[in-house]
């Protein structure tokens, strides 16, 4: 090891900014030491100025290697004691109260019962030692349940027996699982995705389809695949779509809707979100029920490639959202309560009406349209054409649709 050029600490400087004047190899600890503690004398390191010091430094753990907070316990060692030497572990350490043999044992344990419960495995090290007086689980009868998954996770135990536990769920704190109570106002959406199927392992087109609880008024959407770069844009024109203000927004647990990004534009437009409930499969079952009288009447089940997904979502628009909200009637229930108590729905004839004639009967219901949109405006596009019109016009489309699709993708549709 040869620096026997650097004399000066300005030397050593001109060395830390690269000029190569000195080329050094350390190959062993000790000699690390001896080399640190012959620089700290040879600079006089305790004579030093402050910013000297810090050059000195910057130079002593540059070449040995050592971080900086091991050169300075070195430097520190050297100013109280005038010598670098190598401290050695004087310890053993803690004796392991549980030894390689009650972790085999352990693991056995586990083989014979299937890798019980912690305290289910704890209970039988204590039936095994005092009850049918097993010696050998003397030590496992007094494990704690904590430090038996700790054994359980150690190199002996993982090396005795491989147990893989399957995914543990998550959970995600987005949205809130409950039903949402809309208290007879209309913009509390129930919302689903459909898929068209795949063909040949290709994914076919998504449909978004939205129900509103109180009148049953639907908007139905077309995209390509279920991620943001899609999502996000229809879910933002299916709200614009409505005619009144969208107070919540309630989906099953699918990652197509329960993620950040759905989340973050709920909650720009000011839109309660809430998901469905375990062990409750009725919540959202107003818009499933959708899916089947509506989507997969439309659609059928026959496999539509994705690059057709913006013409459907335009039929959609053009065509099956007017029909379905100012043409088709619907059931409303009317719910009351039987000798025991117990509520009831019924379907009256005389409660069937479109979803737009069920919003004007709401009370006050001029309050929950939007700003700009009055009953006088949605009385002419209501009325602009009539009922059979409506769905002849719609089925015009749809065969206009398919036919296209057909032309491009035979088999397709």
């Amino acid at each position: 090891m040869d620096d026997s050029q650097l004399s000066t600490v300005d030397q050593v400087r001109e060395f830390l900014e690269g000029t190569d004047r000195v080329g050094i190899t350390i190959p062993s600890k000790a000699l690390c030491y001896d080399w640190v503690r012959r620089t700290l004398i040879r600079f006089e390191y305790r004579a030093l100025g402050r910013s000297q010091r810090g050059v000195l430094l910057r130079y002593l753990f540059r070449v040995s290697g050592y971080s900086r907070a091991q050169v300075n316990r070195l430097v520190r060692q050297y100013r109280e004691t005038g010598a670098i030497e190598r401290r050695h572990c004087t310890t053993n350490g803690f004796a392991p109260k549980y030894t390689r043999d009650d972790i085999r044992l352990l693991a056995e344990l586990d083989e014979l019962h299937g890798t019980l419960s912690g305290p289910a495995t704890k209970k039988l090290c204590e039936r095994a030692y005092h009850l049918f007086g097993q010696q050998e689980y003397e030590r496992l009868a007094g494990i704690s349940v904590s430090h038996l998954y700790n054994l359980r996770s150690s190199g002996p135990y993982v090396r005795n027996r491989r147990h893989l536990e399957g995914t543990r769920p998550s959970t995600v704190r987005i949205g809130e699982r409950r039903k949402p109570r809309p208290n007879g106002k209309p913009g509390y959406l129930r919302v689903d995705t459909v898929h068209q199927g795949d063909l040949d392992g290709k994914k076919g087109v998504y449909y978004v389809n939205t129900v509103d609880e109180v009148t049953q008024s639907e908007i139905v959407g077309c995209v390509e695949r279920i991620n943001e770069a899609h999502l996000v844009p229809l879910l933002e024109s299916l709200i614009e779509q409505y005619p009144f203000k969208i107070l919540g927004f309630h989906s099953d647990n699918g990652p197509e809707f329960v993620n950040g990004v759905v989340a973050k534009l709920l909650n720009k437009l000011l839109i309660e979100f809430t998901k469905g409930r375990p062990r409750q499969t009725n919540d959202n079952a107003l818009v499933e029920s959708k899916n089947g009288t509506v989507i997969r009447k439309q659609f059928g089940y026959v496999h539509i490639p994705q690059k057709h997904a913006r013409r459907i979502n335009r039929y959609c628009l053009e065509h099956l959202n007017p029909y379905l909200n100012y043409h088709r009637p619907c059931y409303f229930p009317e719910v009351y309560t039987d000798s025991k108590g117990k509520q009831k729905k019924s379907y009256p004839y005389s409660s069937i009406r479109t979803p737009y004639d069920k919003l004007k009967s709401l009370p006050d219901a001029s309050s929950h349209l939007k700003e700009g949109l009055s009953f006088h405006s949605l009385d002419e596009l209501a009325h602009s054409m009539s009922d059979n019109l409506a769905a002849k016009r719609m089925n015009q489309a749809r065969e206009k649709l398919f036919r296209a699709i057909s032309e491009r993708e035979p088999g397709a549709a």
